[in-house]
């Protein structure tokens, strides 16, 4: 696997209103709200995409259902590594299972328009393995 950079880091939120008071308020991160509860940002240095991802919306994103599976240690933080193309998720996928990893969902297309494969490390880290579209349109030159 190749991976190209780091696409996206935050933390898994709560479903009330403190993870975003505290990221917000206490550390004064500036969000939008891209969807209901999920506040993302680029204007952090050093990171493409920071963003507080609640913990039912990471377990539908992944399972399918909105509660975390009970087997399964709960997250306190995402990371999403991009690689080069939409095959190279599924590429990275096969490698990873080689490995004896476990992954908990292949290499597929989310609405918003990036192709991901998510996994759980030893940690509990929820781990993407990414493509983000957005992410490598190479800017346009002024005419």
């Amino acid at each position: 696997m190749d991976i190209g950079f780091i696409a996206g880091f935050g933390p898994i939120g709560t479903v009330d209103a403190s993870s975003h008071t505290f990221w917000a308020g206490a550390l004064d991160i500036s969000f939008h709200e891209n969807a209901p509860r999920y506040f993302h940002t680029e204007e952090v240095a050093g990171a493409k995409a920071f963003a507080i991802w609640p913990i039912d919306q990471a377990a539908q994103a992944t399972f399918g259902t909105p509660e975390w599976p009970a087997d399964r240690a709960v997250p306190q933080a995402w990371i999403e590594f991009d690689v080069d193309s939409p095959a190279a998720v599924a590429d990275a996928v096969e490698e990873l299972r080689a490995k004896g990893l476990d992954i908990l969902v292949d290499a597929h297309d989310e609405e918003w328009g990036q192709t991901t494969a998510r996994l759980q490390s030893p940690e509990g880290l929820l781990v993407g393995v990414s493509y983000t579209p957005w992410m490598h349109e190479e800017p346009t030159e002024a005419p």
